[in-house]
């Protein structure tokens, strides 16, 4: 039926009146060289292993979605011209489900966060994307053109589990939610940047497949921060310094499932009786996202990062609890 639907608005665009067709070929050659095609993890159990995401800095920056896409070592990133790059994450908000690629480029064509506009319900606009990997190389992303239905807060299931966003959000008269639109830019009738194309999700309350954007007035705050490094460890600088009694995972009263793989995500296995952790409720099979605002991808970062907390200082975790985000601020010594 999604297919369906999608063939439906292709003969829209095609069927439009010369003068519109004429303005409509005109911005879709100014947004196409901003956008990327995204090749990663999946193709396994109906999972693609491709997603979009488009250009924020002519250095080679771009906004996507996080998604098990991204979790390899291996992304590829193709540009608008045909030329690949490797893909280097830099940095990802989970709470925001964005994450920031580089490539090793400069020159390029991109959107200015700066400059992006909020679109009202009722508005026309566009969709970028590279629906279905039609778009392996050189060949321009898919364009789709709608209305602005409604903007209304997130709610939203992945399977049995609720989104972690669950802020603003366009919800679009477009069929979006379709594999490898995720990442892909939502534009204004004149090519502006208004909002990032969400993941396939369905709504809470009926299960029906919904086709939103985020915001770009959602993201930019945190885009920045991961541009600016704030979100970077701190471990992986040679000179940060070292407190002589620095905070463990013992100290916390934590203990994390086997780290057996390069990045085994930090799960909690058991919380020691009458610690830190237990007074404030945290619980087996939390995972740790953020450490003193710093994004924690695996065990063997987190245990890096404690290791520059001196133990008379506070310790604020983020952990995810099915589909929720939890602070947890844990007492110094």
């Amino acid at each position: 039926m999604k297919h369906f639907l999608f063939v439906l608005l292709l003969v829209g665009i095609s069927t439009a009146p010369t003068t519109q067709a004429a303005d409509f070929s005109v911005v879709s050659a100014s947004v196409q060289p901003k956008m990327v095609k995204i090749y990663g993890a999946g193709g396994i159990r109906g999972l693609e292993g491709y997603q979009s995401g488009f250009l924020i800095s002519g250095e080679g920056h771009i906004l996507t979605v996080w998604s098990y896409v991204l979790d390899t070592d291996y992304i590829t990133v193709t540009l608008d011209d045909g030329r690949k790059f490797q893909g280097e994450i830099i940095g990802a908000d989970p709470r925001l489900e964005i994450a920031v690629l580089k490539i090793d480029t400069d020159g390029l064509d991109a959107f200015k966060l700066g400059d992006a506009v909020s679109v009202a319900p009722g508005a026309r606009i566009l969709t970028f994307s590279n629906l279905f990997k039609i778009a392996t190389g050189d060949e321009p992303n898919s364009v789709l053109h709608g209305i602005v239905a409604a903007t209304t807060p997130l709610n939203a299931r992945r399977g049995a589990f609720k989104t972690t966003y669950k802020g603003s959000v366009y919800v679009l008269d477009a069929i979006t939610n379709n594999p490898g639109a995720a990442g892909g830019a939502l534009t204004n009738r004149n090519g502006e940047l208004a909002g990032l194309l969400g993941k396939e999700l369905r709504n809470s309350q009926n299960g029906t497949w919904l086709n939103y954007a985020v915001p770009i007035q959602e993201l930019t705050s945190a885009v920045k921060d991961i541009l600016a490094g704030r979100t970077r460890p701190r471990s992986l600088d040679e000179d940060a310094i070292r407190p002589e009694i620095p905070h463990t995972l013992k100290t916390l009263g934590l203990q994390l499932v086997p780290d057996v793989l390069a990045k085994t995500p930090p799960f909690i296995d058991s919380v020691t009786a009458d610690s830190e952790a237990e007074k404030n409720g945290i619980r087996p099979d939390d995972l740790i996202l953020y450490l003193n605002d710093r994004r924690i991808d695996s065990c063997s970062t987190l245990r890096s990062e404690l290791e520059l907390i001196d133990q008379i200082d506070d310790v604020t975790l983020v952990i995810q609890r099915d589909d929720e985000l939890i602070e947890f601020v844990l007492q110094g010594k």
